[in-house]
This record gives structure tokens, sequence and C-alpha cells, in this order.
């Protein structure tokens, strides 16, 4: 999984906890994890196609959260970053080599496909039973004074 998505939810908890009344824009938001703005860009458009986060044009334009944090699943950052796509793509190497021929070998479901999708379906099943609100009461508890930190360095633009 790319770091992308570690930026995309830092991004996503830091514009709840500035408001919705106030769009910001991804340089700013990179800029108070010193990320490149570029590559925070991607992640942000990213959420945005995926209704995640809106985009605002103009001069007080930026991003802001779409819908509410208890709303939003981790899988649903991870699927609008990484895609859809499984994390393991079975390409059947078993068939090459010196065993390639053997009648009836491959005729099953190669058993590592079939062990990392049953562990890739509790990978997804766990992040989508988690929101971002989840994930917010826990940071607040881990740090009761970042929403305010954070609010006070946007709001000092």
């Amino acid at each position: 999984m790319s770091e992308g998505v570690e930026w995309a939810l830092h991004s996503c908890l830091n514009l709840a906890w500035i408001g919705s009344e106030r769009a910001v824009t991804a340089a700013r938001l990179a800029a108070y994890h010193e990320l490149p703005a570029p590559y925070l860009t991607k992640q942000l458009q990213a959420l945005a196609r995926a209704g995640i986060v809106t985009s605002v044009s103009g001069p007080k334009g930026g991003f802001r959260l779409a819908r509410g944090l208890d709303r939003i699943t981790l899988m649903d950052v991870v699927a609008a970053v990484e895609g859809p796509e499984e994390a393991f793509r079975c390409a059947e190497i078993r068939q090459q080599g010196p065993g390639a021929g053997a009648p009836g070998s491959y005729a099953a479901e190669c058993a590592i496909a079939g062990a990392m999708g049953r562990a890739e379906l509790a990978w997804r099943r766990a992040l989508m039973a988690q929101t971002l609100d989840d994930v917010r009461e826990r940071a607040e508890l881990q740090a009761p004074a970042a929403p305010d930190r954070i609010r006070h360095w946007f709001a000092n633009v």
C-alpha cells in the first residue's frame, strides 16, 4: 500500500478538525506534514473522484470533506487512493518450469491464491468495519490537544 493512503487519511482528519465551513488548499494540507504538494494533490483528487472530499475552485478554494467521518470507512479511502484491485494477483507461476505439463496438476485453485484471497477478504472487511470517525475518536483520546492545534495552525494562513 502506498504512503498516499496514510496522507489521505491524515488529510481527511485534518479537514474534519478544521471544519466544513472552510476549504483548504492541497498545498496548505501538504505543508502541515511537510509533504510534496503535487503528490498530495493527486491523493486529494482521488478522494474527490470517490466523493470523500469536494473540491472548491476560486481564491478561497481548496478541499473539504464531502460527508461526515462516520460515513467514510477506511476501505473507502484505500479504494479511492489504491484502486479497487486486489493486493495479490496470482500469475499462476506454478504452471511454469519443469512441472508445467503434468496432467491434472492445476485443475484446482492454487492453494497460495486461495490463502491470499481469504486474507484479502478479511483485511477488506476489517477496513470496511472502521470509519474515520472511529479513528478520529481514538486520535483525540491519544492526543486531546490535536484538534485545537490543527485548527490554530490552519487558521494562521
